[in-house]
């Protein structure tokens, strides 16, 4: 690598994992010894993304709840921004509706609301809908989160407190949800399992998917 690798910004599931969700190993010394700043970037809640980079032994800068958490350990600043109480609202109408199920992961969110696929999804758009929210179906989980809020500018968030430029990043994912990050990257790429948006939106789209995806998009900065 040389002082041209640029900072990345990447996904985990779908990105950095295997069809079932686990951590492809042979992302962890790629994300380890990458030269630049690296952040992740997900819909899951703070933790996921803070234990990642502890066990990774890399520097805590992450953007998590697709948007609405952004913690910067360099500058030890936590943004916590969309409406979690309208998203709590949702969920509780959505269970007075008969739907709906508990979500270990919502035990630790603070700005949105995650369902299972497996719930109907019309409803919930109508009652996220009524208050101001949307719904983003990430392949994965059902969303509940505030429009005001994306990893887009979450990304944003993180080159204000850094001083870095949006432009200048490497972006890498495979959902809807990473739509908005791959417009303010300076080169988005798509894994090949990406959903139809994050498609649409990449710049380049890998012949791999999961983790192979991931290292191919890395591969011309590793050479």
């Amino acid at each position: 690598m040389d002082n041209d690798t640029p900072p990345l910004i990447v996904d985990i599931d779908g990105t950095l994992t295997d069809e079932s969700r686990a951590i492809d190993p042979r992302v962890m010394p790629v994300l380890r010894e990458w030269p630049a700043r690296v952040v992740i970037a997900t819909g899951k809640a703070m933790p996921f993304p803070i234990a990642l980079c502890e066990f990774l032994g890399i520097e805590r800068t992450v953007v998590a709840e697709n948007g609405g958490v952004v913690f910067v350990e360099a500058t030890d600043e936590l943004r916590l921004e969309g409406d979690h109480e309208a998203a709590l609202a949702v969920g509780e109408a959505y269970r007075d509706l008969g739907f709906g199920q508990v979500d270990l992961a919502n035990r630790w969110r603070e700005t949105e609301l995650v369902v299972s696929l497996d719930q109907p999804l019309e409803p919930l758009e109508d009652l996220a809908a009524a208050r101001g929210l949307v719904v983003l179906d990430t392949g994965f989980a059902y969303h509940v989160t505030d429009p005001v809020v994306d990893k887009g500018t979450g990304l944003e968030a993180v080159c204000a407190e850094l001083d870095l430029a949006p432009e200048t990043f490497l972006a890498v994912g495979d959902s809807v949800n990473d739509a908005q990050m791959f417009d303010l990257a300076g080169e988005a790429v798509a894994v090949a399992n990406a959903d139809e948006t994050a498609l649409e939106r990449a710049d380049r789209v890998t012949d791999g998917t999961y983790g192979d995806g991931f290292l191919e998009a890395v591969a011309p900065y590793r050479e």
